[in-house]
């Protein structure tokens, strides 16, 4: 495919998006029904519609055409290579398509919507332009050195023999920050032999928080695929259990678990009253991912206050469900990779109320940045002083 082809292809998707088809799917149909595009054709008109899609308020909020112009133009492309008509590019822009986009109101040129910029500003202050200008742009590919493979300088070492170059993180003592070929990542022998795997920085960062004491057990409650329990598996001389309400997002985690040489016991909803109580008990809750909508901007554009309302009264469950996991001397740590305080702090204010004999031990709220994803800990035991 041409450039300017691509640029079409990314017109059509942005335009079903626009129509309510979730940005995932339109790809993939796309995908599906173009079987003369390659690998880097896809990834290039993939890059073109998540562009858009972290900035479309400020672009315009127009449809495909007009938002594809509005980053050629912001970005300083060659729209006359790629509008040009030719080779299944669209068509040449007119006087009035060159105009640049101009925004002057907040939350559009924050590219929040209206009804979740006063809660952005309430949870940030004044940091809220700045997290929010951060999820405008491209997030960094993070990895996370499995130490029990080896170190991080060995790691990148053997990165780089496979064309990656990844410089350590200025932070985080298990990440790297990959700056050239992250799409090699899955393919290269790091990978494949078990020193690296994917993670944002932020979530890195949080593990090593923990500080979990030797030969505990520990219960990775809300686990997903799996990436904190490999973390947590990884960085401490701990037993690991992962558990998820569906089984099925921990499908792969045996392989990753044999990949990185440690071992990680997965549990049913029904299987974990028994195995209980854990020394620590982490509950990565579910949430908005507002901290990662760099990642997936569709979402951020599909939020709604309903779904605010209905992720508060999970995250008020789960975290009541993972405290009666966790023993009289344990610890419970709550995170979300949202920096709402609606679903941060909010939600442990409301838990204390209702759960007096806890208190909180540590608490922190990263915010999205060239270093990491927004990010949300807050570690809490049982105050047993009057026992």
């Amino acid at each position: 495919m041409t450039p300017g082809a691509r640029v079409a292809a990314a017109i059509e998707i942005l335009d079903q998006v626009r129509g309510g088809i979730p940005a995932e799917r339109a790809l993939t149909a796309w995908a599906r029904g173009s079987r003369y595009a390659g690998s880097k054709d896809r990834a290039a008109v993939r890059d073109h519609v998540f562009d858009v899609l972290r900035a479309k308020r400020s672009l315009g909020d127009g449809d495909g055409r007009a938002l594809m112009i509005a980053v050629a133009l912001r970005d300083g492309w060659d729209v006359d290579a790629l509008f040009c008509g030719q080779g299944h590019a669209p068509s040449a822009l007119t006087d009035a398509e060159r105009s640049p986009v101009s925004v002057t109101d907040a939350a559009a040129a924050c590219d929040l919507p209206d009804w979740l910029w006063p809660l952005w500003q309430d949870s940030l202050g004044d940091q809220a332009e700045a997290a929010a200008h951060a999820q405008q742009a491209r997030a960094a590919v993070f990895l996370r050195v499995n130490t029990r493979r080896g170190d991080r300088e060995s790691a990148i070492r053997m990165l780089a023999d496979d064309g990656i170059l990844a410089v350590p993180h200025e932070s985080v003592q298990t990440a790297s920050r990959v700056v050239e070929n992250p799409r090699r990542i899955k393919t290269s022998q790091a990978y494949l032999n078990g020193y690296v795997e994917l993670q944002d920085a932020s979530s890195q960062h949080a593990v090593a928080q923990l500080q979990v004491p030797a030969d505990a057990r520990v219960l990775d409650y809300c686990a997903g695929g799996g990436g904190k329990a490999l973390a947590l598996a990884d960085m401490y001389d701990c037993q690991v259990v992962a558990h998820d309400i569906a089984p099925d997002r921990m499908k792969d985690l045996p392989a990753r678990a044999d990949r990185a040489g440690v071992r990680i016991e997965t549990r049913t909803t029904a299987a974990l009253a028994s195995a209980a109580p854990f020394d620590v008990v982490f509950c990565d809750a579910p949430c908005s991912g507002s901290g990662t909508w760099r990642r997936t901007p569709d979402a951020k554009w599909r939020f709604s206050e309903d779904d605010l309302a209905r992720y508060q009264n999970m995250q008020s469950e789960v975290i009541l469900s993972a405290a009666d996991l966790t023993g009289q001397d344990g610890m419970l740590a709550y995170a979300t990779c949202s920096v709402l305080r609606q679903e941060n702090d909010a939600i442990i204010d409301k838990f204390l109320k209702t759960r007096p004999e806890w208190r909180v031990l540590y608490r922190e709220q990263l915010v999205p940045c060239d270093d990491w994803d927004g990010f949300f800990l807050c570690c809490l035991t049982r105050d047993n002083s009057n026992l």
